[in-house]
């Protein structure tokens, strides 16, 4: 069945595309894989293009960049010789392999460019001490938090969904009596 035809799922894809937007992800994208994580079977491109009326420039453009993330990947379909796509249906999958391709996309480059400029800023006599501190801080401040999580990411998946729905009860295991920071 088409999920087009359902007025939720429509409602759903159409609203994932506008959250695509929120995240930074193109509109397009953010639909096609909405459409292919709700369809029962693998899609060839003319088949997304068709229920989601878009061109099919948008199409492969959409799907090239669903497989950089790993959360589609093309799938022979026995007697029929197009290329089809079906989505990463494991919830879980989805949001650890999108998270890596970001912080590959995002976040290394930027701790590669501060370290780069905290390191160029060290002995400048002509450069604020703050502007030095702040830059370094931030450095030090993101490096942090890829360390977490690299080692979260590395903790099985059964823990990382039992400390997700801990939430911030977690903070009682620690020594500071469970007292959130300001």
């Amino acid at each position: 069945m088409n999920p087009m035809d359902i007025p939720e799922a429509r409602a759903f894809i159409l609203h994932w595309g506008e959250m695509g937007t929120e995240w930074g992800v193109n509109r397009s994208v953010a639909q096609i894989h909405a459409l292919l994580y709700l369809s029962d079977r693998p899609l060839h491109a003319e088949e997304i293009c068709e229920r989601l009326g878009m061109a099919r420039s948008n199409v492969s453009g959409g799907v090239k960049e669903l497989q950089s993330y790993q959360i589609v990947r093309r799938v022979h379909v026995e007697g029929d010789r197009r290329d089809h796509f079906v989505a990463d249906t494991d919830l879980w999958d989805m949001l650890m392999k999108i998270t890596a391709e970001r912080k590959r996309r995002e976040i290394d480059p930027t701790i590669q460019l501060l370290g780069e400029l905290a390191e160029s800023l060290e002995g400048r006599g002509d450069v604020p001490d703050h502007v030095k501190d702040r830059i370094g801080r931030m450095h030090d401040f993101i490096g942090t938090l890829a360390t977490w999580y690299a080692d979260v990411r590395r903790l099985p998946k059964s823990t990382l969904v039992t400390l997700m729905k801990l939430g911030g009860k977690v903070a009682r295991l620690l020594p500071r009596g469970g007292k959130t920071a300001d």
